[in-house]
Order: structure tokens, then sequence, then C-alpha cells
């Protein structure tokens, strides 16, 4: 039995659909009002189990549960409520960690590429907790998972799940990410409002050495990232606190153009104020430092941005079905 928190989310359905031959998948989520069940209509699931059910849950199927994948979380980068995010990002995920401690439990959780907040000191992933420390993310989502990262560290040495990892995710896109409203990739976005013709529109830059549309990051189709996540289950050994991006910083106008060429369009672009309450926090570069991950043995490729693009273009959003 595996369990995988935000399991109908975007991340998580994925990893679902990574599963779906074992018929072991157990997701735990709310599913909502909306369409986001979606996301896991098409794979055979063992239970969907909310939540607050979900300690119980643990205790009572302990001996049965191999891995968990821990990816539910309050995710908007603009969340406000404090007490909120503690409760759902950082004590639940707390009560997991040692769940799967007691258990023997593999524990796969997302931390995020927002703990390292401006850039100014690098994006090294690290097990030193005092260099974690020194990181200082710009909003209530970044330091939620940086507080995860620093109890981890402060307490695996003596006390912690046989293989565990936590995943600085950095700018993931790709299938089953559409019930994210405004947090969906500018790819999804690009392709939703794009008419034959009609130019993206992108933010201008107000950063000395960046051009306008020249804002770079580092861009993962998030079939790569399940492929990580999947690998590190299957170590015998603690991963650690480990990047998960291609290692390759590229621009939103390469993103922007690739997404308008998948529709078979001439790229156009035009470039707009952005918005003032956004401005202080904006990140104008991110790029996964890769060594770490690459030293465990992790050897396969992660796709092209031009590759990654087309084929979620063409697959997914112009296809009659868009969901995985």
């Amino acid at each position: 039995m595996i369990i995988v928190t935000g399991g109908a989310g975007f991340i998580g359905s994925n990893v679902i659909a990574a599963l779906r031959e074992r018929g072991e998948a157990v997701v735990c989520d709310w599913l909502g009002t909306e369409d986001k069940w979606r996301n896991i209509a098409k794979h055979p699931l063992m239970d969907i189990v909310a939540p607050e059910e979900l300690s119980g849950f643990i205790e009572e199927h302990a001996g049965r549960i191999t891995t968990i994948y821990h990816l539910g979380a309050i995710s908007e980068t603009t969340a406000s409520d404090a007490d909120l995010i503690v409760q759902r990002n950082f004590k639940f995920s707390m009560m997991l960690w040692n769940a799967c401690t007691r258990h023997g439990i593999t524990f796969i959780y997302a931390s995020s590429a927002a703990t390292y907040g401006d850039g100014a000191l690098g994006f090294e992933d690290s097990n030193d907790l005092d260099i974690v420390r020194q990181l200082r993310p710009l909003n209530l989502y970044g330091w939620s998972k940086w507080l995860f990262d620093c109890w981890v560290l402060d307490n695996h040495a003596h006390k912690a799940p046989p293989v565990w990892a936590g995943l600085r995710f950095f700018n993931v896109y790709g299938p089953n990410e559409y019930h994210k409203g405004a947090m969906q990739s500018l790819v999804s976005k690009i392709v939703a409002a794009h008419a034959p013709g009609s130019p993206v529109k992108l933010f201008k830059s107000y950063k000395e050495g960046f051009a306008d549309g020249e804002q770079l990051r580092d861009f993962i189709h998030v079939d790569d990232v399940v492929a990580v996540m999947l690998w590190l289950a299957g170590r015998v050994t603690p991963g650690g606190i480990l990047n998960v991006g291609t290692g390759v910083a590229r621009s939103f106008a390469d993103l922007a153009k690739a997404a308008v060429l998948a529709c078979d369009d001439t790229p156009r672009i035009e470039f707009i104020d952005m918005p003032q309450s956004i401005r202080p926090a904006y990140q104008y570069y991110t790029q996964a430092d890769m060594r770490r991950l690459r030293a465990l043995g992790y050897n396969a490729g992660f796709r092209s941005l031009e590759d990654g693009v087309t084929s979620y273009v063409r697959d997914y959003l112009r296809a009659d079905d868009k969901y995985r």
C-alpha cells in the first residue's frame, strides 16, 4: 500500500498515474466541489482518505504501508493565514514523519525551491542545519517548507524513517494542474488565453542585468519530477534534502515562445507592468544545483524545455481530454 497525500492535486495525481499498474495507491486529499476529482478519475485506487482521517488510517494499516509520498499542502505563494499554514504544512508533516519513523515507512515529502528566498545564498541543497537556517524565504508558503526542513534536519539523525527525502521542487509544469487557478504554470495560462496572432503578455523587468522577459527559472516537466520520486522511494538509505530541477535556467520568453510554437502559431511577446504588490518578493533567477542527486546515483536525463512544453501542449492542453 502506498499513500499519496495531495493525491488528487497536480504532482500527486501524476504520482498516482505512475502507480496505476500496481493497484495499491491510496489518495489522501479533499476533492471539493469542482473538477479536481478528474485528476484521478482514470486510475484504480485502494481508497480515498480525508486528511483529518489519515493518522488513524496509518495506525490501522501500518503493517501494509510501504511508502508515503507527502505532497499535500497549501501551496499558494500568496497565502496569508499563518495559523492555517502552520497546521497544514508544518504540523501535519510532523505527524507523518513521526508515523513513518514509528512504523518503518519510507517517507518522500515535498519541500520547495521557495525555501531559497531571493537566491542570494545560491541554490545548493544541503543537509547541514546551520546552512539551511541561513535561508530566508520570501513568503509564508516558503517559510512553512523551510520550517519543516529545519525540523527534519534537527531530528532525523536520531529519529527518522528508514528511507526519507525532502524534495525542493523548482518550477514544475505538466498535466492535471488545471484546478490550481492562478497558481497554474505559465504554459497552461498562455495556452488557455492564446488566440492566433495575439501576443503573449509577460512582465517587464525591474532589475538591472535582466532584460524584459529574460527573468530566469528552472522549469521541469512533472514526469521528470515523478521519476525522481519513484527512484528515491526504491533506495535503501536516506536521500536527505534534495533539489529537483533540470539544473538549467531558462527565460520566460523562451517558455512563451515554446508554448506558442506548440500551438502552431508565430510567437509575439508584449511586456506589461508588474504589479507593485509582487515586485519586492519577485525572484529573477532560479537554477537547481543537481550535484547531490547525481552523486546518489540518479543518472536519468531531464527533458528540454522545448520538448516538455510541446508534449504538454499537444498531448494535453490542446487535446480533447486534457487529463492524465
